[in-house]
């Protein structure tokens, strides 16, 4: 069996995010990048796999060379090499025709992916890589069996959970509980070592289409001062959710 896992490079949730002068990019300059953590649960359910049926795990990321550290970083945590495609990726659209003109090539059986990434949390790059493959899509997995050439994978649902199963090849989208957070591998001094002579393949991209263009980007504004409201004085509490929070 032969897996895809898209990866992302993404800030860590610790960095600070600014904006270029002008508003109108995001500022990279003294950020931490790690591996998009809702795809590690992905990569992670991928070596397990590759462990219990012997597949082979391939890592894709569509970025520039500056990727390169967190995708040796997903080769030490067990994948067998990694792909990527040479594009900083503007759009959902246009990373998702990437890694399907990769995944079309290279015939694999099952893609695996985070359900989204943690930097602009769009969401829909799983779905698209399923539509422009024709394959069964899940998303939001929380638990995933395979079976020959059936997946079998669980979903929250609203006061529940769906069992679904699907017929391989297929696109899975995870999220925490694909595998217990305890499981997620951090890989050690031989990981590390082994990953530097794993081959990473350099592609360059199929099409230069961008659907989605950014125009400016803002920060959150700051939060105001908190007011504090004696619970005996409800007059003053309501008027201040009127006339301030605007709320009621």
């Amino acid at each position: 069996m032969k897996i895809l896992v898209c990866i992302s490079s993404v800030p860590d949730t610790t960095s600070k995010i600014n904006f270029t002068a002008d508003k109108s990019a995001f500022d990279k300059n003294g950020i931490q990048w790690v591996i998009n953590p809702l795809d590690e649960f992905a990569l992670t359910k991928a070596v397990k796999l590759q462990e219990s049926q012997g597949a082979t795990v391939t890592v894709i990321n569509v970025g520039d060379a500056a990727t390169e550290p967190v995708i040796r970083k997903a080769l030490a945590i067990g994948a067998n090499d990694a792909v990527r495609v040479n594009l900083d990726p503007k759009d959902s659209f246009s990373t998702a025709k990437e890694i399907a003109a990769v995944a079309q090539n290279g015939g694999y059986d099952l893609i695996l992916c985070g359900k989204e990434s943690i930097d602009y949390n769009g969401g829909s790059v799983p779905g698209m890589v399923a539509q422009l493959l024709n394959q069964p899509f899940v998303n939001a997995s929380v638990g995933l069996d395979v079976n020959g050439n059936e997946a079998t994978a669980v979903r929250e649902i609203e006061g529940g959970k769906e069992t679904i199963s699907v017929k391989l090849p297929a696109v899975i989208a995870g999220q925490k509980g694909l595998v217990d957070e305890k499981d997620l591998i951090i890989p050690n001094m031989r990981g590390i070592m082994s990953a530097r002579t794993k081959p990473l393949q350099v592609v360059e991209p199929a099409s230069s289409e961008v659907k989605v263009q950014g125009v400016t980007y803002d920060s959150v504004p700051p939060r105001a001062a908190v007011k504090m409201v004696s619970p005996d004085n409800l007059d003053e509490l309501v008027r201040l959710l009127h006339e301030e929070a605007k709320v009621i």
